[in-house]
């Protein structure tokens, strides 16, 4: 594509990316105060303005006092990408002025964040670099229609998001498409709820995704030059996310072709995502660091993070989700499986405790699995909840594959022995043993079905006797309806065959 000159031409084009995520965290309470925090489970369907004090108003006299569980958060996520955590670190004055910012200033880290340099790797091998994750406080936010949909005569603000815990990660610029920024959020995503410091919830806004791109190009003189960096703000979405990058690959090499303007101080931007135009719309040119005139929050006491409060914080780590992805893989499931039982911390913890019990092979791990994503979650589904909220211990789920693997029961018995033990105490043998659906493995008793399934069922018998053995599936199934399911299906094919002359 020519430039504007029209006496270069780029040849080829490397797109660049870094992220600023946003992660609300869901402590009981707000950053400084003790108003509660609308990040919080027990507050998601609070009315407007509900979750407020005069210290979230900043009303005249109120001081901040810190919040505890929020710094320990921030330390467990740092830890967890392998960030270098910090012996101290302060609290700063972010100055700018936004009708949703009641102060006028926003506290947060400067230059002394909680959690410096640290890294990740994804699934797929690449290492991404973390260059800080620092701990401020949220904005409210600011609405443009009433309830019901109308139109408001000017803009409504909701200050309940005002002073929510947020740590916010920023990467080193080491993305290469957008398919990476992608399956890096998905994985942070897993990574903060396993750890237990969000629900992440996208549409709540619980984490908020701002790629900084830009475009290197290279011309055919075997020049390089780059085009400005764009911040594209609140992005809640991998569908918005994916979608603003490919769009800025493309509209900012055609934009420097057309004006030849480079990356140097003062060019950045930042850029809203439009989801029904499906590009990106300026918003205002970019602030430097120095527009908001940092400076120390005088009226609060900075953090010391000694090795004791460390340790103590490590040790409340679970296991990460990468670890959960190795062991699911060696199983042998599926990745959309693995996607599934990732995407909620507790499944993922069920099944690795179920496994231990199970016997801790890959077989019964796979087994187990197939049972929670297959059989629990549709009784959960027919039941209208979650499946955490049937009551079904890991050890329980366990015990029926041990009678499936026993041959104590038989496969159409697992959904029943399921179903009874539900929300209830005791084994799986005792539900079956309750249900009588635990197999019988007495020959007479084998042999009097047999003799009524073959009487009741001419055609299929000559068939069998004349070699179609296709119809000894009717006969096996008749034998499990006069056995009422506790006949063992293979000791009634095998009985089956040696009556009508096909056995050994």
């Amino acid at each position: 594509m020519p430039s504007a000159t029209g006496t270069r031409t780029v040849v080829s084009r490397r797109l660049i990316v870094g992220l600023e995520i946003h992660v609300e965290l869901a402590t009981r309470t707000k950053m400084f105060t003790r108003a509660p925090n609308l990040a919080h489970p027990g507050n998601f369907d609070a009315a407007p303005n509900s979750l407020v004090d005069p210290v979230v108003l900043a009303l005249p006299g109120t001081l901040p006092v810190m919040n505890r569980e929020a710094v320990e958060m921030s330390l467990m996520v740092g830890l967890a990408l392998h960030c270098h955590i910090a012996g101290h670190a302060k609290w700063d004055r972010k100055n700018y002025f936004y009708p949703d910012l009641p102060k006028g200033y926003q506290i947060s880290q400067y230059d002394q964040p909680l959690c410096g340099e640290g890294w990740h790797t994804l699934r797929s091998g690449r290492r991404i670099g973390i260059i800080r994750a620092h701990l401020e406080e949220d904005t409210g936010k600011l609405g443009h229609e009433l309830p019901g949909g109308h139109s408001a005569d000017g803009s409504l603000v909701d200050f309940n998001r005002a002073g929510t815990p947020l740590l916010e990660i920023v990467t080193a610029p080491d993305f290469g498409s957008a398919e990476e920024v992608v399956a890096f959020g998905e994985e942070l995503r897993d990574l903060c709820r396993f750890v237990g410091v969000t629900e992440g919830i996208m549409q709540k806004g619980h984490m908020r995704f701002e790629p900084n791109v830009n475009v290197a190009l290279t011309l055919d003189d075997g020049s390089e030059v780059r085009t400005p960096i764009v911040e594209i703000k609140n992005l809640n979405s991998f569908r918005a996310v994916r979608g603003a990058i490919e769009h800025e690959l493309v509209r900012q090499e055609a934009e420097w072709c057309a004006t030849g303007r480079e990356m140097g101080p003062g060019a950045k931007s930042t850029r809203g995502w439009d989801d029904v135009s499906l590009e990106t719309v300026l918003q205002r040119e970019k602030e430097d660091a120095h527009d908001y005139r940092y400076f120390p929050d005088p009226d609060l006491v900075g953090v010391d993070v000694d090795d004791a409060w460390l340790d103590r914080i490590r040790a409340r780590i679970p296991t990460l989700p990468a670890a959960h992805h190795a062991r699911f893989s060696a199983w042998g499931l599926t990745e959309k499986d693995i996607r599934q039982l990732l995407d909620d911390p507790a499944l993922a913890t069920w099944l690795c405790e179920g496994h231990a019990v199970a016997g801790g092979a890959a077989e019964d791990g796979y087994a187990l699995a197939k049972l929670l994503l297959n059989n629990v979650m549709k009784l959960a589904n027919e039941r209208g909840c979650g499946p955490a909220a049937l009551g079904l211990s890991a050890s329980q789920a366990a015990g029926i594959l041990a009678l499936r693997k026993a041959e104590a029961i038989g496969a159409q018995a697992v959904d029943p022995v399921l179903a009874a033990l539900c929300g209830t105490p005791g084994t799986a043998r005792q539900a079956a043993e309750r249900l009588g659906v635990l197999q019988v493995r007495d020959e007479s008793a084998l042999d009097g079905w047999v003799d009524a399934a073959i009487a009741g069922n001419d055609q299929a018998a000559a068939d069998v006797r004349a070699g179609k053995m296709a119809a000894i599936g009717r006969l096996v199934g008749a034998v499990m309806k006069q056995s009422g399911g506790r006949a063992n299906a293979k000791d009634a094919q095998a009985r089956l065959l040696q009556r009508l002359g096909n056995g050994s």
